[in-house]
């Protein structure tokens, strides 16, 4: 499971780092602790989840990069695309909701366009809304600001929303995920 974002604390609080604070909300629930592995250029946590070894990953490649990361993690433990879940921002649902989904296009996000370079489009995603600021040429500047108090909120309960199904989402009960999460 790789979280998305951008590294360093000037992008800790940010919109575009919710996969970061995903992976962040498992490793504290699984008692994970990341260090820095050079090899897979990110942070990395092993974790154990209903009986099933579980790499968390925090690339500190950028989000534009964030593919080579995952590539380098993947490749080193034979792990397939499909079984792979990529936690990020998605500018086109509101704050407060959260989908689960498998393949699709990138969207125009330059994290997912990277990771279909590198390992193609069929791993799961996890969408959790950031909402959009109405103007395409406001989504840089977006991104990488703080959210509001009350949209934070929102988007931390749909990290907890998504972090209670994980142990679904790792023996492959996406259907009973998908039901659950998109629902509320």
């Amino acid at each position: 499971m790789a979280g998305l974002g951008n590294p360093g604390t000037k992008y800790d609080g940010t919109r575009h780092n919710a996969g970061f604070w995903f992976v962040d909300e498992l490793a504290r629930r699984y008692n994970g602790i990341f260090k820095v592995e050079s090899r897979f250029s990110g942070e990395c946590c092993k974790i154990d989840i209903a009986g099933s070894t579980v790499w968390l990953l925090k690339p500190s490649t950028f989000m534009n990069r964030s593919g080579l990361s995952v590539k380098q993690l993947s490749s080193f433990f034979k792990i397939s695309p499909n079984e792979i879940l990529i936690a990020h921002d998605e500018l086109d649902i509101l704050p407060g909701t959260v989908r689960l989904k498998n393949g699709g296009g990138h969207g125009g996000h330059n994290g997912l366009r990277d990771l279909h370079a590198q390992i193609g489009k069929d791993y799961w995603r996890l969408r959790l809304g950031i909402g959009h600021p109405g103007d395409a040429k406001k989504v840089a500047d977006y991104v990488l600001s703080r959210p509001s108090a009350s949209d934070e909120i929102e988007i931390r309960r749909t990290i907890d929303d998504a972090a209670d199904e994980i142990e679904r989402i790792v023996i492959g009960d996406m259907q009973k995920v998908m039901n659950t999460l998109h629902t509320k």
